[in-house]
């Protein structure tokens, strides 16, 4: 069941559309639906932040890479951006725990948070950053 897949877009939030479609093209029954929508959800919140925060004045030409990896228990979704580093866990720190249902925004990390069960972001050699979600689950019989 262990699945490397891979995909480069552009820094445009239509690119959305392509992403998801190609996250579900993936979809394994065994893998409970509940974690999947999660995990859609969270990969949905960090290409965002990567094309609204991480790339704000990139041009549209500026690659984002995306990795889906999934195993028998987990699924792991790697997201590289060319932006600045900044201090994640400083970030996650001063967002609350609680997800407010009715704010226009800036619940990106309280969503990443609330779905992971390891999340990272970190600055990689070639002067990228990478932000890692783990979800783990247990497989379901179909």
């Amino acid at each position: 069941m262990q699945q490397e897949n891979h995909l480069r877009v552009n820094t445009d939030l239509n690119e959305l559309i392509r992403v998801l479609s190609w996250f579900d093209s993936f979809y394994q029954s065994e893998i409970p639906k509940e974690v999947w929508l999660q995990c859609q959800t969270a990969l949905a919140e960090g290409l965002t932040n990567a094309i609204r925060h991480a790339h704000k004045n990139q041009p549209l030409a500026t690659p984002i890479d995306i990795a889906l990896s999934i195993s028998v228990n987990a699924l792991d979704i790697r997201i590289w951006d060319h932006g600045p580093p900044f201090n994640f866990a400083n970030q996650l720190a001063q967002s609350s725990d609680a997800v407010e249902v009715h704010k226009a925004g800036g619940r990106g990390l309280q969503i990443l948070r609330s779905v992971a069960d390891q999340l990272s972001y970190s600055r990689t050699e070639d002067n990228r950053n990478c932000l890692l979600i783990v979800k783990q689950y247990r497989i379901t019989k179909v």
